[in-house]
């Protein structure tokens, strides 16, 4: 399966491809680890969209994505992937609108299952006191990513959504 490896503001990301869907882009602490060029048009595209991403030029992905998780982690997926650029939401709200109140800490789990870093974007979610919690890449990192998107924005600071 192709891997590349590519810099981004905030460190280097293992992008992962699997058959003809993006697998897995992953933020690593390793910043030995040098780029690489992509080995695959689809890996290339990749790079490419995160790169417009982090210029402030791109707010949404167009790339066949495909991560293993069970039904419900699947279904979290999905509602993280209708969060608007530039906001946030809470995981009680989140629960909320999946009609599922009760589900806040399996949804939270599986927000931090998500393999698709930025492109799926478990970043957008915090805490109902608006506090940055839980994030696999490192705190420093999801509030790195939303400031550039409120910066990118030109709102100067996180707004919720929903």
């Amino acid at each position: 399966m192709p891997v590349t490896y590519y810099r981004t503001p905030v460190g280097i990301a293992q992008i992962t491809q699997e058959d003809d869907f993006i697998s897995s882009i992953k933020i690593l602490d390793d910043n030995e680890i040098a780029s690489t060029l992509p080995q695959s048009p689809l890996l290339k595209k990749t790079t490419q969209q995160l790169d417009e991403y982090f210029a402030g030029e791109r707010k949404t992905f167009d790339l066949p994505i495909k991560q293993q998780g069970t039904e419900f982690q699947q279904q979290v997926w999905q509602q993280l992937l209708q969060i608007s650029y530039g906001t946030t939401i809470s995981y009680a709200q989140l629960s909320n609108h999946m009609n599922s109140p009760l589900a806040i800490r399996a949804i939270a789990a599986a927000n931090g299952k998500n393999h698709l870093w930025i492109v799926v974007p478990c970043h957008r979610v915090i805490g109902s006191d608006g506090s940055l919690t839980g994030y696999a890449g490192g705190l420093w990192r999801k509030q790195w990513l939303l400031e550039h998107e409120a910066k990118t924005m030109g709102t100067g600071q996180i707004k919720l959504d929903f």
